[in-house]
């Protein structure tokens, strides 16, 4: 399967260039106009305090290359020699339309100038200058911060890289993992050293692919499994026809034998299918309803009783217990329990309904234990050799309506206790 090939490294090379250019346009345009406000307070103060030396008389001294000055005695302008140099413009009269408040700032044939002026005993003076300072005072700031911003972003930006490259070449391996996930002969160890997020994907991943391949050889185990199991009866009624062919067996014994392994078959083969039913029951919602459990544990006693008359049973019936759940998947769950106790059981079978919990034991051998870890896994060998899908039925069926099983070796016998999962 192709798929389409992205780069993830130009995606971060290009992420980066993008914070470059974000940053470069605060520190270009944003920061310097937050900052005019400050210049534009230094030079009020700049033009302000030559004005307040000032006698009544001009003085010429204090006139400088960057600020001019006017005085207003009656209607009389005067202005410093420097004024058509500083404002590029020798019409005063023209000027003094926009000096409308103490100090302030005016645009004139698209150039920004400053003023601030102080009235005395009838004089005004004036003090004028360009925004030469303002220009000045931005280029400073980007002369300083930018080289320091730059180098900062550089060094960010190789960390990045570096940084990037590591993550692209772990997502490669991940990926070169997932193309080979059903490869024996492919080095599916995981070498990465940085405990990190990309890390436990890969732990997941390796997680899944031997679930995978346990599932596969498991899958496999079974089929073999119910081939054997399913082969048994059919090789017992072939032999018997043969036997029949060949007049070395009574017709009437192997007609029984046929119909009793045939019965066998039926059994196994239904059971195969309502397992296969409950894989399709189980992600579908479940009507629960209160379940008469003492009625429902007579009348499977009454059921199996007859075929082992040999076996006493012992009931224990706490009528505070409730249950819950269908009586169809009540009734599958104790038919194959005690289908199973009837194979097993020496003598006594018993029971027991109380505190919401249902126990059944029989006084039969022990479990290996190395059995009872898969004992509800269906068609996995179990006690004898044998094979089934009793046990796993009722594991299943009991998680539908939210019960859980385990299963306990007594001192003698076997108990399987059914309890509700906590919600």
């Amino acid at each position: 399967m192709n798929y389409k090939n992205g780069n993830l490294s130009k995606q971060l090379a290009f992420i980066i260039v993008l914070i470059f250019v974000i940053v470069f346009i605060s520190l270009g345009i944003v920061l310097p106009k937050m900052l005019i406000p400050v210049a534009e307070k230094n030079i009020y103060s700049y033009l302000s305090e030559p004005l307040k030396l000032m006698q009544s008389d001009f003085e010429k001294d204090l006139t400088t290359s960057t600020v001019a000055y006017l005085y207003i005695i009656d209607n009389q302008v005067v202005s410093s020699d420097n004024l058509s140099e500083v404002l590029k413009v020798k019409n005063t009269k023209e000027l003094i339309k926009y000096i409308t408040n103490t100090y302030g700032k005016f645009v004139y044939k698209h150039k920004t100038y400053y003023y601030y002026q102080i009235q005395r005993n009838g004089i005004t003076k004036i003090a004028l200058t360009d925004d030469l300072y303002i220009q000045e005072i931005k280029a400073e700031i980007l002369n300083a911060i930018l080289p320091i911003v730059l180098g900062t972003f550089l060094l960010i930006g190789l960390i990045l890289g570096i940084w990037s490259s590591i993550i692209v070449i772990k997502i490669e391996r991940l990926k070169e993992k997932v193309d080979n996930i059903d490869n024996p002969d492919y080095n599916h160890k995981i070498d990465f050293k940085t405990s990190d997020e990309i890390k436990s994907l890969g732990l997941a991943m390796e997680d899944m692919r031997i679930s995978l391949k346990n599932q596969e050889e498991y899958r496999n185990q079974m089929y073999q499994n119910i081939s054997h199991d399913f082969k048994t009866p059919l090789t017992v009624i072939k032999s018997y026809i043969e036997a029949v062919d060949d007049q070395v067996e009574d017709p009437t014994n192997a007609l029984q034998v046929i119909k009793d392994q045939t019965e066998k078959l039926e059994t196994k083969v239904h059971s195969l299918l309502y397992l296969n039913k409950l894989d399709y029951l189980k992600s579908s919602k479940v009507e629960i309803v209160p379940i008469d459990m003492e009625k429902l544990i007579q009348d499977e006693v009454d059921k199996f009783k007859w075929k082992r008359k040999d076996i006493e049973f012992k009931i224990i019936l706490d009528h505070k217990s409730k249950f819950v759940g269908t009586y169809e998947h009540w009734e599958t769950i104790l038919d194959n329990l005690l289908n199973n106790f009837m194979r097993y059981a020496s003598k006594t079978i018993k029971i027991t309904a109380k505190q919401n919990k249902l126990i059944l034991y029989n006084d039969g051998s022990n479990i290996d234990n190395d059995l009872l870890e898969g004992i509800f896994t269906p068609f996995r060998k179990g006690i004898k050799g044998e094979f089934g899908l009793g046990l796993s039925i009722v594991k299943k069926t009991l998680n539908i309506i939210g019960y859980n099983i385990v299963v306990k070796n007594e001192k003698k016998g076997v108990s399987f206790i059914i309890t509700r999962n906590h919600k």
